[in-house]
């Protein structure tokens, strides 16, 4: 162990799309282009009104420290978009703004995850979340789903892995990598199990809105004691604004507030006010929009993936990834994808970023740029391959 440097922090493993980014910036600093389909990163921004909400704030107010919880008028509008979404009526004090879902995932476990328990969670998942646990001395234990399962937890799993050490069960839905979407009466049975066992369900709704032929409950509609992570990152586009939210009982939001003041402060202020502007009719007419055009991006992306030889069984239902089996091109997914970057100027991400379940055999394609750039992409991959097997 170096010097003075925690066990906890050595632990913490790197997130390896993020060194495929900084070289493929590298890349583009240097004058390659290169066609990204690696980062969980919409192309589209955040919405005109958002943006020219945050422009007069910036001419006319001071951007002060607010609440730790968020601005009441952003509890109040994400309350009522829930409202209006879901059709179950929430309190303002069930919501808490967040720097991030990541801030909301990090006072989640910091609340409910005691030191030496466990988290039940689908492999291949989101990677954060076992570092978001290893940070308050907890941990993620993975289970191995495929599409036999369409990638999710299954109640049966939940009620086999569960041990005197867990405290709980996270889902994604839809999830990162995998685009999957979770049936709600499978999240109702898995509810019912995290209940009966005195554990909770953290479900991550980050990718809500995002959905293609399919809809999906909030958690909380089926789990008043669930929390639910969501953000402003993925159907709003505003990433770099890092704002999130959750939602979950009274009790529990107050006590995530508390921490909240000691981590966080506050969240952005500037994003706060600024995101008032997102459930602005003009704007969510916007977000539609761009759901169309992603799910447009996903069938051709998916059409050129299953062409080059890539095997996807299940076709994703939301988010905007395509996990795909290249087993029939590579054994090493992860070397595959640095070699594709280096030689081929395409960023995508290998399965090793999202855990151990045969990682080996995938790789990531996020559908996050135009389509011109993926035809582009397709036709680099093609040749790359091609190559390869010279």
């Amino acid at each position: 162990m170096a010097q003075g440097w925690t066990q906890r922090a050595q632990d913490i493993e790197s997130f390896k799309v993020m060194d495929l980014l900084k070289r493929a910036s590298e890349l583009g600093a240097a004058g390659q282009d290169v066609v990204h389909l690696g980062a969980g990163e919409p192309d589209f921004g955040a919405a005109p009104q958002v943006i020219e909400r945050a422009k007069q704030l910036l001419d006319t107010q001071p951007l002060t420290y607010t609440a730790a919880g968020g601005i009441q008028p952003l509890r109040e509008a994400i309350a009522l978009f829930h409202r209006q979404r879901y059709g179950q009526a929430i309190s303002a004090d069930q919501v808490l703004v967040t720097a991030g879902a990541s801030a909301g995932l990090m006072l989640a476990f910091a609340l409910i995850a005691e030191q030496g328990t466990n988290f039940l969670m689908a492999d291949p998942a989101y990677p954060c979340n076992r570092q978001f646990l290893r940070l308050v001395e907890a941990g993620a234990k993975l289970i191995a789903v495929d599409h036999r399962h369409n990638y999710q937890l299954t109640a049966e799993m939940v009620e086999k892995h569960w041990d005197q050490d867990t405290s709980g069960v996270l889902i994604a839905s839809p999830a990162n990598p995998t685009g999957a979407v979770l049936d709600a009466a499978e999240l109702e049975r898995i509810a019912a199990v995290v209940n009966a066992r005195g554990g909770t369900l953290v479900v991550d709704e980050i990718y809500h809105g995002l959905t293609y032929g399919v809809e999906t409950p909030s958690a909380v509609q089926i789990d008043s004691d669930a929390i639910v992570i969501n953000s402003f990152s993925k159907y709003f586009g505003m990433t770099g604004w890092r704002l999130g939210w959750l939602v979950s009982s009274k009790e529990a939001v107050a006590e995530m507030e508390k921490m909240a003041q000691n981590l966080f402060i506050s969240p952005p202020t500037l994003s706060q006010y600024a995101a008032l502007a997102a459930f602005d009719k003009d704007a969510l007419a916007l977000f539609e929009e761009r759901r169309l055009e992603l799910q447009a991006r996903r069938d051709l992306l998916l059409s050129g993936l299953l062409e080059l030889g890539f095997k996807v069984p299940r076709v994703p239902e939301g988010a905007f990834y395509i996990y795909a089996d290249a087993s029939e091109l590579t054994a090493d997914s992860f070397a595959w994808c640095w070699a594709l970057l280096e030689q081929a100027k395409v960023v995508a991400t290998p399965g090793a970023d999202f855990g151990a379940n045969h990682a080996e055999r995938y790789v990531r394609f996020a559908y996050t740029t135009s389509k011109d750039r993926i035809r582009e992409a397709l036709s680099r991959i093609r040749q790359f391959i091609e190559d390869q097997s010279e």
